[in-house]
């Protein structure tokens, strides 16, 4: 396996460029299932193993209380970690074997959120990544993600 030194926007032996990064993104939350509710991402920057992706919250991103909805908060989990693992060498996606999430604050409709996925450990079978979600403008954590994913063999 090669070392992940290169920070640029292509790295080295990665199976994905960030262009082609955007592309997939894209992809998933244009679909017509569950991932749309998530259009208005965008992807902020990607290194090897690690993406963070921007969203404004919106009305249609909250619960009844006016602030980022629960369920919400675990579809960025699932599918920004996704993101960082199709942006190493192997680019697997994965199928999700186990997921769990912190909820510390609260993100209120207006607010800007960055999604921060990285990588912990990439094995032969199974992926580990962590996901934060902050407030952009204070740094205040609103939740904490865990993912693991099955890679196949």
């Amino acid at each position: 396996g090669g070392g992940r030194t290169d920070g640029g926007q292509r790295g080295g032996s990665m199976g994905l460029t960030v262009e082609s990064l955007k592309e997939a993104m894209k992809y998933m939350v244009e679909s017509k299932g569950f991932d749309r509710v998530l259009g208005k991402m965008k992807l902020h920057s990607a290194t090897p193993g690690k993406v963070v992706c921007e969203m404004k919250v919106e009305e249609e991103h909250t619960n009844r209380g006016g602030t980022l909805h629960g369920g919400l908060t675990a579809t960025l989990v699932d599918v920004v970690s996704t993101a960082a693992l199709l942006y190493t060498e192997r680019a697997a996606p994965g199928v999700s074997v186990d997921m769990n999430i912190t909820y510390t604050s609260a993100a209120k409709i207006g607010e800007d959120i960055l999604i921060t996925a990285q990588i912990l450990k990439q094995g032969k079978t199974l992926a580990f990544a962590t996901v934060d979600l902050t407030n952009k403008a204070t740094g205040k954590l609103i939740a904490q993600g865990r993912h693991t994913k099955f890679l196949g063999n």
